[in-house]
């Protein structure tokens, strides 16, 4: 007999309780409910908007750190799935995304895996970046953040979840779940803000997150252009760059 697995959705949140709000009612009233599943937000900043989007949909817990590493870490820690979700505050899973993921973990040869990635704003710019990322995650197989990572619990923890990066924790996450077993690419797109791009400029934001990949690839240091990525830790997430992102931070 097949078990359906429990599914934890993991949603990090550093001072975004507008964008939170609007995940949690979406996944609330839009995604099915076919699966055993519950809702964790781990948070940094605004603990009253944050409290206010919450309310009783979800478990919130509030991390020391604010990184995302460190706030989807504690959130996997009070967890009780036996899959997790990683879920951005500003993405939104299709309507059929639990019993999608149920299906994928159905072979179990798969550790993990993400969804196709699309942008929420129908701007050109926008939809040839969500092309080109489509591109790259289908040929290297390496999955971000702004897919819906999902892994099984157990393999999470066997692996020490995500390493204590300020920068790149969702690349370093699939990286390492490929020498585990296999990762599924639900083609189902998981829907995503691009207020990021918007903000900084499309382009300008492409070139800075191709010019992390260089550096990841030829094994160089990343982490010093994580606050430049970030953003300041007291304002949303993909607010206007303060400096330069080539510059030292």
């Amino acid at each position: 007999m097949t078990v359906t697995p429990m599914i934890s959705v993991v949603i990090p949140a550093r001072n975004d309780a507008a964008a939170l709000g609007r995940t949690l009612d979406h996944l609330v009233t839009d995604v099915e409910r076919s699966t055993p599943m519950e809702i964790i937000v781990a948070a940094a900043g605004d603990p009253d908007g944050t409290r206010a989007a919450v309310g009783d949909r979800a478990r919130l817990v509030w991390p020391s750190g604010s990184t995302r590493a460190e706030l989807m870490n504690a959130g996997a820690a009070v967890a009780s799935g036996d899959v997790f979700l990683f879920l951005h505050a500003d993405s939104f899973p299709p309507p059929a995304a639990f019993t999608l993921i149920a299906a994928a973990l159905a072979d179990p040869r798969v550790v993990g895996g993400a969804f196709e990635h699309r942008f929420l704003e129908p701007v050109w710019s926008l939809r040839s970046i969500s092309w080109i990322n489509r591109m790259r995650y289908r040929c290297t197989r390496n999955y971000y953040g702004d897919q819906g990572q999902f892994v099984r619990a157990d393999v999470f923890r066997a692996i020490g979840g995500f390493r204590d990066l300020r920068l790149m924790e969702d690349l370093e996450l699939s990286q390492r779940l490929k020498r585990r077993g296999r990762l599924a690419l639900i083609r189902a797109p998981l829907v995503t803000s691009g207020r990021r791009f918007l903000t900084r400029g499309p382009w300008r934001t492409l070139s800075f997150i191709v010019w992390l990949l260089v550096l990841h690839t030829l094994r160089l240091d990343t982490q010093r252009y994580a606050d430049g990525w970030r953003g300041p830790a007291d304002r949303t997430p993909g607010s206007r760059w303060a400096r330069r992102p080539d510059e030292a931070v």
